[in-house]
C-alpha cells in the first residue's frame, strides 16, 4: 500500500469516523451506521500492519509475538467489561484483528524477500504506531458495544458483507488487503463468517 493511498484512505477514515462516531447503536431493523463505523476502524487498524511489519523486518523480529498478543487479549477483555461489551465477543474479535494483521505482515515479508526490502528507516513503534493502536483498541471496543444488538440477526453476515463491499468501493480499497479485512470482521456476527460464508 503506497503512502499516498494510505494518506487518502486515512482521510476518508477520519471523515467517516467523525461523522459516524456519534453514540448510535446498531439495530436489527437495518440501521448499519455502527457496522460501517466498525468496518472503518478495523480497516484503519489494518493499515498499521505495514509500519509494524517494517519495524519487525528492520529488527529481525518474528511476526508472531505470543506474549504481546496474550497481553492484548487480556486487556481487551477488561476494557470490554468496563464498556458494557461482552468480553468473550471482544476477545474473539481482537483475535481476528491479530490474525488479519499477520496476513498483511506475512504478505509484506514475502514481497520484501522476493523483490527488495523496504527503504528508509523503520518507524518507531513506541512513539507512533503503538499509541495509535491503543486508541483504536478503545474505539473498536466501543464499536463492538454498539453493534452487539445486530450480532444475532439472521441477516448479520449479509449486512457485514454489504458494509465491506461499500467500504471497498468508497475507499478504492487495496485488493491485496481484501482477505485480511474479511478476516478482521469474521466474528462480528454470532454465527461467524461474512456474507453467510464461515
Amino acid at each position: 500500500m503506497t503512502f499516498s493511498f494510505r494518506l487518502a484512505a486515512s482521510s476518508v477514515v477520519v471523515a467517516l469516523i467523525t461523522t459516524l462516531a456519534l453514540p448510535r447503536t446498531a439495530h436489527a431493523d437495518g440501521d448499519d451506521t455502527a457496522l460501517t463505523n466498525l468496518i472503518a476502524l478495523a480497516s484503519e487498524r489494518l493499515s498499521l500492519a505495514e509500519p509494524v511489519a517494517r519495524w519487525k523486518w528492520a529488527h529481525h523480529q518474528s511476526i508472531t509475538d505470543a506474549p504481546r498478543e496474550a497481553a492484548l487479549l487480556a486487556d481487551v477483555e477488561k476494557r470490554a467489561t468496563a464498556a458494557n461489551a461482552d468480553p468473550a465477543y471482544a476477545r474473539a474479535f481482537f483475535q481476528d484483528q491479530i490474525e488479519a494483521s499477520k496476513i498483511v505482515q506475512n504478505a509484506l515479508f514475502e514481497n520484501w524477500r522476493t523483490t527488495r526490502p523496504p527503504e528508509g528507516p523503520a518507524p518507531d513503534l513506541a512513539t507512533s504506531t503503538r499509541p495509535r493502536l491503543d486508541q483504536l483498541t478503545q474505539s473498536l471496543i466501543a464499536g463492538l458495544a454498539r453493534v452487539q444488538p445486530v450480532r444475532n440477526a439472521s441477516d448479520c453476515p449479509t449486512r457485514v458483507a454489504r458494509g465491506i463491499a461499500n467500504w471497498k468501493s468508497l475507499t478504492r480499497y487495496d485488493a491485496a488487503r481484501a482477505e485480511a479485512l474479511t478476516k478482521a470482521l469474521e466474528h462480528v456476527c454470532a454465527s461467524g463468517g461474512v456474507g453467510g460464508v464461515a
